[in-house]
């Protein structure tokens, strides 16, 4: 596919690369005219140096045959303003980074009156993501399939745990849960296992399954999954109040601390039922007085990843509760995942994220189409779901006939609102939902599972 991806910060570059390497024709708009020229030349895209919202600039890019336009500058305005003169000039599809909460309250209103393909708020879809957090503690990280249906759920096998030193394949038979083990991490490796391999303390395991049968898992295990009574925030920005506004919701009491007096009383006007603190979250002293050790859950979501990476580390030292920490650049990703700094967060991660995924579910083929996707442990793996067409070569054969690849596991099947762990008997049919687990290289059809 033809892309135009307007601005070239942090979501722009992720963008720029992960679409080129995928085999996608980019252009690139930016206003700074080194950035354009170092993203150009290590990405092998078409540069265009001006203002996106400019019919000559985005002619120049190429809009009159692109089939997408990403906005992701840093202005709200400019964004909307580029995709509204992008479906005008070239009639492609627009997808539009809104940051505003006023935006987000009209963000209907606006994707129908302009024609937007998708608005993406990444403090917002970053709140959504520590709330599920919240709600299910015991968790590292979870992911959504298939709307919602199916869970892919991260965690670290504790000490003494029933799992320690067992087989997967026995698990079923001796937890008597209906889950399945799709990739483990241990020491820096991610492993897709058979049912052989045996599960050791520390290890990070990967499970999918739905909601339900996810909770009664971390029940056998002794992992309480029951969400938070109470939270701390430090930092009072924008993913701190739509974090506090989905926390209250749930009955989640939200206790804020923020340095700048006018927005504490900005908050305390939107959000009526939090207990707001003006002062330093990084004053150890204030954090004892406003009760740190009987909190459930710690979020640090300054503006500064040295200072959230630092009261993280703190925390966890004084807390055994659930602790997220938000992190905006990730290229030292490998430095931060070596620290104990329990759920990390990036928005502007989860921003890219998102819009991959909207990008392949366009790419279909003649088989499947690839609905969501997720990376796991920064491309070590891939969780991918398909969907399966009419035309797919896969339909009405039993797993245990296909010749699949290695490294390579099929996790879930979602047949008409049900969910399948799959076995050695069952097929795949038209209209169902595959979730697919591999550490080979990115799957671009489900026929691609096959060796040959």
């Amino acid at each position: 596919m033809q892309i135009i991806i307007v601005g070239c910060g942090k979501v722009g570059s992720i963008l720029a690369e992960v679409l080129s390497q995928e085999g996608h024709d980019i252009s690139i708009i930016d206003t700074n005219d080194s950035v354009v020229e170092e993203i150009s030349n290590n990405y092998d895209t078409l540069g265009v140096v001006g203002n996106g919202a400019s019919y000559s600039v985005l002619k120049e890019a190429g809009i009159e045959k692109a089939h997408l336009l990403i906005a992701v500058t840093d202005s709200d305005e400019l964004n909307l303003l580029c995709c509204l003169i992008a479906r005008k000039a070239g009639n492609c599809r627009t997808i539009a980074r809104v940051r505003n909460p006023i935006y987000s309250e009209e963000a209907r209103f606006i994707k129908d009156t302009i024609g937007l393909s998708m608005i993406i708020n990444p403090e917002y879809e970053a709140a959504c993501e520590m709330t599920r957090l919240l709600r299910f503690p015991s968790a590292i990280d979870i992911n959504l399939f298939n709307r919602g249906h199916v869970e892919l759920l991260n965690f670290e096998v504790e000490q003494g745990s029933i799992i320690d030193g067992m087989q997967i394949k026995d698990m079923r038979s001796k937890l008597k849960c209906d889950v399945l083990v799709c990739t483990i991490e241990r020491d820096e490796k991610v492993i897709i296992p058979n049912g052989d391999f045996k599960i050791l303390e520390n290890d990070i395991v990967s499970i999918i399954a739905p909601h339900k049968k996810a909770v009664e898992f971390f029940v056998k295990l002794g992992m309480i999954p029951n969400p938070v009574k109470n939270t701390m925030i430090i930092g009072g920005g924008k993913l701190s109040y739509y974090l506090s506004q989905q926390l209250l919701k749930y009955g989640i009491s939200v206790k804020i601390v923020e340095k700048d007096r006018t927005r504490c009383e900005e908050l305390t006007e939107l959000l009526p039922k939090a207990m707001i603190i003006n002062g330093d979250g990084t004053d150890k002293k204030l954090l004892k007085e406003e009760g740190l050790k009987d909190i459930e859950s710690f979020a640090s979501l300054t503006g500064i990843d040295e200072e959230n990476i630092l009261l993280s580390l703190y925390v966890r030292s004084k807390i055994k509760g659930k602790i997220i920490t938000k992190v905006n650049r990730i290229c030292f990703d490998e430095v931060i995942d070596s620290l104990n700094l329990g759920s990390i967060i990036s928005p502007k991660y989860i921003t890219s994220e998102y819009i991959l995924q909207y990008v392949r579910a366009m790419n279909n083929s003649i088989g499947s189409n690839v609905e969501t996707l997720y990376k796991i442990k920064k491309d070590k793996a891939e969780a991918i779901e398909f969907y399966v067409n009419e035309g797919s070569k896969l339909i009405g054969v039993p797993l245990e006939k296909l010749d699949l690849k290695d490294n390579l596991l099929i996790c879930s099947i979602n047949r008409n609102g049900k969910t399948i762990t799959p076995m050695g008997q069952d097929h795949i049919e038209k209209g169902d939902y595959v979730i697919v687990v591999t550490a080979n290289a990115r799957l671009h059809d489900l026929s691609d599972i096959l060796r040959r």
